[in-house]
């Protein structure tokens, strides 16, 4: 589901890009977590109103022997640090987007992306369910407030009955279904995440405790 790498050796002078406007002061962190070839690195690019930054290898033999590739044989490259975009919200406040890498390997770089962040997305691939599991572990231990977004890839459904029970997720979590490749589609993803974690504030009893990483 990942598109070719943005790469500025190759980028034209013609290509179009937002300025950050001298106003913004206020930088807000959401972070992209979920399994291999989840399609996070889709959704930054999607969503960002400038030319993401990717941190994109091509996938090698060496790495299939490391890296669990089944149902994404068709993926030809996988972030190794991570993915970075921004969104302006209005003239003071601005969402910069940090897309994890999803191999176990990577997982190490978690904790630091996580430092700081106001929620996150769990980008789930419902063929590899499994592989979300870790993300959701990770961000209740760090109180980091997060929703579910299914992202769709075709091929068999499930209610969000099921995708609950199988995640174990708490009721209060949102959960949304999401193409990753359509700015569209990724932005109400991004204003769900944004709306429940209003709703936490505005609740002190639910309100997040994050750990100090």
């Amino acid at each position: 589901m990942d598109s070719a790498t943005s790469d500025p050796r190759t980028a034209t002078v013609t290509e179009t890009r937002t300025p950050l406007g001298a106003s913004a002061d206020n930088g807000l962190k959401i972070v992209v977590v979920g399994g291999f070839g989840a399609g996070k690195t889709t959704m930054v690019r999607s969503v960002s109103e400038i030319r993401p930054l990717n941190t994109e290898e091509t996938m090698t033999q060496a790495g299939e022997a490391v890296d669990d590739t089944s149902g994404v044989s068709g993926k030809t490259a996988t972030t190794v640090a991570f993915d970075f975009g921004r969104i302006s919200l209005d003239a003071h406040n601005v969402l910069y987007l940090f897309g994890a890498p999803g191999q176990e390997r990577f997982w190490f770089l978690w904790d630091r992306l996580f430092s700081g962040t106001l929620g996150a997305v769990v980008l789930v691939d419902t063929r590899r369910i499994d592989d979300s599991w870790y993300a959701i572990d990770r961000l209740e231990q760090h109180g980091t407030p997060f929703i579910v977004a299914c992202n769709d890839f075709g091929g068999a459904t499930f209610t969000p009955t099921q995708i609950r029970e199988a995640l174990d997720l708490d009721p209060h979590v949102p959960l949304v279904n999401c193409d990753a490749r359509s700015r569209e589609s990724s932005k109400i993803v991004l204003i769900t995440l944004v709306e429940h974690i209003q709703t936490l504030y505005a609740d002190p009893a639910r309100a997040p405790r994050q750990e100090l990483v």
